[in-house]
């Protein structure tokens, strides 16, 4: 099975509207990682950045406008995915895992091809993805009632997962707690 754990940090929650700033994740075949990435992304010219999404993450508009321009890191991420997936066979595709990807991400990512004039999106990756918040909600039914919220870090909490709270909303980390939760639910 090809995974793609994934997460995005974004200028703002409308994928019509704001764009993606950074994309990490890890390729994962059969149980085993592949590859690690992490790419820091300016984001589309057209997308209106909002400074809350910004605080967030701890970065500034400054900031994302210095990294390199989406169409680099667009090659560069289609470039990985060509490794492990013959977008030309259509058996052959990544599940996309994330922590509420399929209600965010998804569509941010899906966004994101279109951008870069790409509407072959499903070419590499299956239309149903796994949404671990949605796996976790059937495990942690009895505790939700006291539970404050469902946010990542609240499960990963719940779940006895240690967290460094200073790197949360880092796509990178997150991806990492991701995967910890992932782990958990699915022994």
């Amino acid at each position: 099975m090809k995974q793609l754990f994934f997460d995005l940090e974004t200028t703002g929650i409308k994928h019509w509207r704001n764009g993606i700033h950074q994309i990490s994740g890890e390729v994962v075949i059969d149980g085993i990682t592949q590859e690690s990435f992490n790419f820091n992304v300016r984001p589309n010219p057209l997308c209106e950045i909002e400074e809350e999404a910004l605080q967030v993450c701890n970065v500034t508009k400054e900031q994302i406008l210095a990294y390199p321009r989406m169409e680099e890191v667009y090659s560069k991420f289609v470039s990985m995915l060509s490794r492990y997936v013959d977008k030309f066979d259509k058996k052959d595709k990544f599940f996309l895992i994330g922590y509420n990807n399929a209600a965010f991400d998804n569509h941010f990512l899906k966004a994101f091809f279109v951008q870069n004039n790409d509407k072959f999106f499903y070419s590499w990756f299956w239309v149903n993805s796994i949404d671990v918040m949605v796996l976790a909600t059937q495990h942690l039914a009895e505790k939700r009632p006291d539970m404050i919220d469902f946010k990542q870090e609240t499960v990963a909490r719940t779940l006895g997962i240690d967290l460094d709270t200073s790197k949360l909303h880092d796509a990178s980390y997150d991806i990492y707690i991701t995967k910890e939760i992932y782990k958990r639910l699915t022994r």
